[in-house]
């Protein structure tokens, strides 16, 4: 991946939970429960964290709410709570979110993040694993409009998108962990400006692979689309541009 530190690929994509059947253009092979994106649960059980949790930390008040869409088995979660925050973690697959309802003094949340309605804001809202690129641009908004209606006035949403090249640069492959290798095997276009990406993560006891369709985002775009969902962009929070913030729009 283009930036500045390897980080974990992911394709997870919301509205299926563990029900059913594979997501469409979705696929994930590897040992253990696969989710209908294709997440493998095991391999994210194994995944080091990087500086997520830095950068979630820095933008939210000292004991502050932060409401995590998509929280898998709870990776980012577990070193939120232990810096004293309060973490509501939402997750639309059961197999995930048991590992993320291990995590003490978190509150976990089983649904698809474009239905979530809780009926209370948040300091911080935090739409990582970037879902914001799902191939479905009626679905990204939703899961935008999701953020807009559980952030507090004044409060921050923190969404992770991909870096620049992000989808030129391939075939490419980075270290993942102390053992592993992560490859972005292709992202090949599908047609109506997505493209279906494969991504391999290599270990030596374990192989998983997984496919996904995701939707590149210029700046401009990925601005358009926050502002469609009543969101204003006022800061990039990382070196390579992966880690926005946005606040409530002035109305």
């Amino acid at each position: 991946m283009s930036r500045a530190e390897p980080r974990p690929v992911t394709g997870r994509s919301p509205g299926m939970g563990d029900m059913g059947g594979m997501r469409e253009g979705h696929a994930g092979t590897g040992p253990g429960p696969i989710t209908p994106d294709g997440c493998a649960v095991r391999l994210w059980e194994r995944l080091p964290v990087r500086d997520e949790p830095d950068v979630v930390a820095a933008q939210a008040p000292p004991g502050g709410s932060i409401l995590e869409l998509g929280c898998g088995v709870g990776r980012v979660t577990r070193p939120l709570v232990e810096r004293g925050f309060a973490v509501t973690a939402v997750d639309e697959s059961a197999e995930m979110l048991a590992r993320a309802a291990r995590v003490p003094g978190a509150r976990t949340v089983q649904g698809t993040i474009e239905d979530l309605d809780l009926g209370e804001t948040f300091d911080v809202v935090v739409l990582g694993s970037f879902l914001v690129h799902t191939g479905d641009a009626g679905l990204r908004q939703r899961l935008l409009d999701t953020c807009r209606r559980h952030v507090r006035p004044g409060g921050r949403v923190l969404v992770q998108r991909e870096g620049d090249g992000w989808h030129r640069d391939v075939p490419r492959e980075s270290p993942l962990g102390e053992s592993g290798r992560l490859r972005v095997a292709s992202s090949e276009p599908v047609g109506d400006g997505v493209s279906s990406v494969h991504v391999e993560y290599v270990f030596p006891d374990a192989t998983w692979t997984q496919t996904f369709l995701s939707r590149p985002l210029t700046t401009e775009a990925f601005e358009r689309a926050l502002a469609a969902a009543g969101l204003a962009v006022d800061a990039y929070l990382t070196d390579d541009g992966t880690w926005a913030r946005a606040r409530l729009a002035a109305r």
